[in-house]
């Protein structure tokens, strides 16, 4: 792939959007045959798993790859021989290396491991500057709130769990290493602290943009109704998490400005914009989203499928081509009232749970991705739940990895979670190791890590 600026793809990005139909399935096609065919060639799994391949192979012919077959090959996988996971996973010991290049060349990013381990992925220079041309051609679903953001002068913050290696995380933090004098403009507020910390940095920083998971900016609605929190923002970007409509319409009531979400995966950087309509349009450019049934057969319009097959027609390094992701969605291709001809799709709701602890006779909201990011951290877990009861007791649900004791990993993670715990005051907690593994729901087959058990 020819190398490409930020404001080479934010170009391509409106020219894309000028194109006929068929201009854009020409280009669409001709990006997919160029990622399949380098793929073959510069990688070692890509070239024995399409060395049958016709001459003339369509999107069909290819085979479905995984996260675990992926993880499992992963030094095969990649198209830079030297390139070695055991390097990168040393690179990731250190948190100041999170949004730093490893090796120059590479960001280091990982998934949330929603479905086991997480994946651990790279993405050179171009990568990422074409995600960010995606980004700042397409993430305001109103022209006005762009304006409104850019005559507030562009301060953006964005509450996180920042000790690990997400994207959105990195994402700032890469930007910040190399633009350190947007420092004033652009910051991270750690969702790891005290509610009351998180108040006090978003009311010194008075942010024009408000980014964050759901489930914790509608903690900080509570704060804001109760005046602790005095900020204005004009627009409000959330992320991470499913954006219920009681949540999107309490954060519009609470803040006074426009809420919006978009989809995005670490796999594919933001797969689809969130329009004026709440339509998630897919960036079709840069990205094929196929919704399939369980056993893999295309799904129509209209009906909610399994999961999808995702491919990226622009990561070069580590090519993803119809790759599983377990999200459920609804395809749609019928014609938009905002002007967006790209197809758009309907997402099904998941979240976690908001849980609540007891700290001296007082209620204590904990959003679940704090509790996600700090176990998460706690490597001897291959997959974990934790279910929270009245008077501060605790469930937790493991899969240890095939080369730890169980009772260890329990501990490591019990430990993890008390310390956590005892940063936001909650000091008396029982934590129980559970003898049942951690489990989708029986009936919808969705999955949380976190549930809060007090409101069944």
């Amino acid at each position: 792939m020819k190398k490409t600026g930020i404001i080479k793809a934010m170009l391509l990005c409106k020219r894309y959007e000028k194109m006929s139909h068929q201009e854009r399935e020409e280009i669409r096609n001709l990006r997919f045959q160029d990622i399949v065919n380098f793929a073959r060639k510069n990688s070692p799994y890509y070239a024995q798993l399409y060395s049958g391949l016709p001459a003339d192979f369509t999107l069909a012919d290819l085979p479905v790859t995984d996260k675990r077959t992926l993880m499992e090959n992963w030094d095969n996988w990649v198209c830079d021989e030297n390139l070695k996971l055991a390097d990168v996973e040393k690179f990731m010991e250190n948190p100041d290396n999170i949004g730093a290049l490893l090796n120059k060349k590479y960001m280091v990013i990982t998934t949330s491991g929603s479905t086991g381990n997480p994946l651990v992925c790279v993405l050179d220079k171009n990568a990422n500057n074409i995600m960010g041309g995606i980004s700042a051609s397409r993430s305001y679903a109103r022209k006005e709130d762009l304006v409104a953001f850019i005559k507030r002068g562009g301060k953006s913050i964005g509450v996180f769990a920042d000790g690990g290696f997400y994207l959105g995380n990195s994402s700032i933090r890469s930007r910040l290493k190399t633009m350190p004098w947007k420092k004033k403009q652009m910051a991270v507020s750690s969702a790891l602290y005290p509610i009351d910390d998180i108040v006090k940095h978003l009311n010194d920083f008075q942010p024009a943009m408000l980014g964050g998971y759901p489930s914790h900016l509608e903690l900080l609605a509570e704060e804001a109704e109760k005046d602790r929190l005095n900020i204005s923002p004009v627009v409000i970007m959330t992320g991470g998490e499913y954006l219920a409509d009681s949540v999107r319409k309490k954060l519009a009531d609470t803040f006074n400005c426009y809420v919006q979400t978009s989809y995005s995966c670490t796999e594919g950087g933001t797969v689809a914009c969130e329009c004026a309509n709440r339509h998630f349009h897919i960036n079709d450019d840069w990205l094929i989203v196929e919704p399939v049934d369980a056993d893999g057969n295309p799904v129509p319009d209209g009906i909610l499928s399994d999961k999808i097959l995702l491919t990226n027609l622009y990561n070069y390094s580590q090519p993803y081509i119809r790759y599983e992701v377990s999200d459920r969605v609804i395809m749609h291709h019928e014609a938009c009232g905002c002007g967006n001809p790209s197809p758009w799709i309907e997402l099904e709701g998941r979240t976690d749970d908001i849980t609540a602890f007891v700290r001296d006779g007082k209620i204590i909201k904990i959003a679940p991705l704090a509790i996600y990011a700090v176990l998460k951290e706690v490597h001897s877990l291959r997959r974990f739940q934790v279910l929270v009861y009245p008077e501060n007791r605790v469930e937790l649900r493991i899969e240890q990895t095939s080369d730890t004791d169980r009772k260890a990993a329990f501990e490591q993670a019990a430990d993890s979670l008390k310390k956590y715990l005892a940063t936001q005051g909650i000091t008396s907690v029982d934590i129980l190791l559970s003898d049942t593994l951690p489990q989708q729901h029986p009936v919808s087959g969705k999955f949380k890590h976190v549930v809060n058990m007090q409101n069944i």
